[in-house]
């Protein structure tokens, strides 16, 4: 006769106790498991999105964007640094990869070309004629298309996390693109709008010398944009575009928190934000040099509103209003609290599995999983008598085992992983 040590008897009975505890919240309500004490386990196997239903998403990141962003900014940085120098010159501009800029007088173009050498060390400057052209290098390009593409992934997760979707799953895919899974979300497209906006927020100042009426004829000033003003924004008079200085006085970046809220005059929705201490000071200078002067609240190239400074801001707090729905500043604080997207993303392919075909499966897994049960019980108990049976307890206890262990490591089951248990 076999006879085992007491203290494997124990271990034994302690781990198929583990596995029925572990495996005990799957035959119980949610609602139920999630009134349990946080000693108790009460995790449930998580679905995968052929069982629970959701939404799968591949996404491009347009890293083009970021690279003229960035191109931008050097445009900026030489049209300063040369007329610093009263360096004459034209053309100056961008292309897709480089910034390029004429230099008449040919006793200034080695001044110049030194300059345009010093807006980025790595960059390659040549002289060519009168024309000097800063180019980007390949290494250059791909270490800006890898950060965007991280950093678009992280951002992403945040907004996720936001909205309480369970165990989503975000991964890269080639040099560009990102593919999201989301199960068991219940408002496909409020997640796809949320991870779709840039969510760039800027504080920039009202241009009140020009006119918006040339700017909309085409003469835009160098050191301004016409920007279009939010659908249901305050527009100051009643404008549909608004011209506002190129450069940022505050931006987005500095943001430490944003909540929705509701004015206290009127009682109508907001989002109540508030900058860190960078920021703060920022802000305070810019409403403390600009009193009496309208700044414009930019989110992605649109103008959400444009009040007047009446007063210098000098606590890091404020609030945006723009004739938004409860909604509208719940989802707007969120994505100012994720952070704002390095580049716009487009959406490739998009697959929604809905809940009912989910449910099929699964049902048809727990089916399958039952009949072959069955089967090889009766199978053991037939073939090998005695010896079938504790055959048959241990393959039952093998399955609560499987099912506790999926719980406790919060593993994501799919119908594959149904196909397994069932060949098990």
């Amino acid at each position: 006769m076999v006879n085992f040590p007491t203290w494997k008897k124990v271990l034994v009975a302690l781990i198929c106790f583990l596995g029925l505890a572990f495996a005990a919240p799957n035959f119980v309500d949610e609602d139920i498991t999630a009134g349990l004490p946080d000693w108790l386990p009460h995790n449930q196997v998580n679905l995968g999105l052929d069982l629970r239903g959701g939404s799968h998403l591949l996404l491009e990141v347009e890293v083009q964007a970021v690279i003229d962003e960035y191109l931008e900014t050097m445009v900026d940085s030489a049209r300063a640094d040369l007329r610093g120098e009263r360096i004459r010159y034209r053309a100056l501009g961008k292309q897709t990869q480089s910034i390029g800029v004429t230099i008449p007088k040919a006793e200034e173009r080695e001044k110049a070309l030194e300059l345009m050498r010093g807006l980025d060390d790595a960059a390659e400057a040549t002289l060519e004629g009168d024309r000097i052209t800063v180019t980007m290098t390949e290494q250059q390009v791909n270490e800006r298309r890898t950060s965007a593409v991280q950093q678009s992934i992280e951002i992403i997760r945040r907004r996720i996390d936001e909205t309480g979707v369970r165990e989503p799953t975000i991964q890269r895919q080639g040099e560009d693109r990102v593919i999201v899974q989301l199960p068991g979300i219940d408002d496909p497209e409020r997640v796809k709008g949320l991870i779709g906006k840039t969510a760039k927020l800027t504080f920039q100042m009202v241009d009140l010398q020009n006119s918006v009426e040339e700017a909309l004829a085409g003469r835009v000033p160098p050191g301004s944009l016409l920007l279009p003003m939010l659908e249901g924004a305050n527009a100051p008079g009643g404008q549909e575009y608004i011209l506002v200085k190129k450069r940022v006085a505050v931006s987005g970046e500095n943001l430490v928190d944003a909540q929705p809220a509701f004015d206290s005059r009127d009682n109508q929705p907001v989002v109540s934000f508030r900058f860190d201490t960078l920021g703060a000071k920022k802000f305070g200078k810019v409403t403390t040099e600009n009193v009496k002067r309208p700044f414009a609240i930019v989110l992605d190239g649109k103008v959400i509103s444009a009040p007047v400074i009446q007063e210098p801001i000098l606590g890091g707090t404020g609030q945006i209003s723009g004739g938004f729905s409860v909604q509208d500043t719940q989802d707007l604080a969120l994505l100012l609290r994720a952070g704002a997207l390095p580049a716009p993303l487009t959406i490739l392919e998009e697959r929604t599995v809905g809940p009912g075909l989910g449910a099929d499966s699964i049902a048809a897994g727990e089916i399958a999983c039952v009949v072959g049960m069955i089967a090889v019980i009766i199978f053991m108990a037939v073939a090998y008598g005695r010896f079938g049976l504790y055959a048959d307890i241990a393959l039952t206890m093998n399955m609560f085992l499987i099912l506790g262990a999926l719980s406790l490591l919060q593993a994501t089951l799919t119908l594959p992983g149904i196909a397994g248990i069932v060949l098990t």
